[in-house]
């Protein structure tokens, strides 16, 4: 029997959040039956445990999509860091530990308590921006959308910390909620050339640093995503850049960004952000995580 933990992420809400399945001792699963049993829990993710291979990092995390695996994701980086935590897995008080997943090495930082803590924050690998797009009104296409429904201001754009995705900044709450993504466009123009994903959102409050988002994946077996961790430190990245949220030119800034409300699993992703000289310098994306139930998987 492999014992397994499912967990709701970026919530401290009981059947709210991203839901995700951590295997904590996972070292004597082969690659194949890391994607099988992911498969099997039909979830955005699972998250597989392993001692680190690097000596900078304290564990090894490898995260799968029913389709295939992730080089970097949020919400199991921080359900993991929950889960862990409570089963006593990190060293006497700490505070901090670092991750080794495909990207490279990720730091966690836990508030609370060590065996309970209340909110973990991941620290976003580099994000990097593609040019501009300027097919705007194919690019709102694929989102079901016109390019009226588009912000003028700013462009549309490829972007990422690792897991790359299009950016697609719309004018207001209720358009991103009348997003209804064409799948088969999204796998010709999108998951062809390596995105993961459209990333669809609209600011709600400047002055407030409050965001509205949704996000597709239908070529990663997730149609809709509830919570994308590893999208939301780009999404920092890019409103700060287009300055589309009040923030100081050099310091820090608090933001946070809804997503999943219009599939009923409401998450909240929290940035916070060091600026230097109007440059994001780091950039971590956390939250809460509920644990929901711990199970059995028989392997024969």
């Amino acid at each position: 029997m492999l014992r397994f933990t499912q967990v709701d992420v970026f919530t401290d809400r009981l059947f709210e959040g991203n839901q995700l399945a951590v295997f904590p001792e996972a070292r004597t699963l082969t690659d194949r039956q890391m994607q099988q049993i992911a498969r099997e829990m039909n979830l955005a993710e699972t998250a597989f445990v392993t001692p680190a291979e690097r000596g900078d990092c304290d564990v090894r995390v490898r995260i799968f999509t029913p389709v295939y695996e992730m080089l970097f994701a949020g919400h199991p980086t921080i359900g993991t860091a929950f889960v862990l935590a409570r089963l006593g897995r990190f060293p006497r008080g700490a505070q901090r530990v670092v991750f080794e997943e495909r990207v490279g090495p990720v730091p966690v930082r836990l508030e609370g308590p060590p065996n309970a803590p209340s909110r973990a924050w991941l620290t976003t690998p580099p994000v990097t921006f593609d040019a501009a797009l300027e097919d705007r009104a194919a690019c709102a296409a694929l989102a079901g959308l016109t390019e009226s429904d588009l912000r003028a201001d700013v462009p549309v754009l490829a972007a990422g910390a690792g897991p790359r995705f299009l950016y697609v900044p719309v004018r207001d709450r209720d358009t991103v909620d009348r997003a209804a993504p064409d799948v088969a466009a999204i796998d010709r123009r999108i998951t062809a050339q390596g995105l993961v994903g459209i990333f669809v959102f609209a600011v709600e409050s400047a002055d407030r640093g409050a965001l509205y988002s949704r996000m597709f994946a239908p070529g990663a077996g997730v149609f809709e995503d509830p919570a994308t961790g590893s999208a939301t430190g780009p999404l920092a990245a890019y409103v700060l850049r287009h300055r589309l949220v009040a923030a100081p030119h050099t310091g820090i800034v608090d933001l946070v960004s809804e997503q999943g409300t219009k599939m009923q699993r409401r998450s909240l992703l929290h940035m916070r952000v060091e600026l230097r000289d109007g440059q994001s310098q780091c950039i971590e994306v956390g939250g809460g995580c509920v644990h929901v139930f711990d199970g059995e998987l028989a392997l024969e």
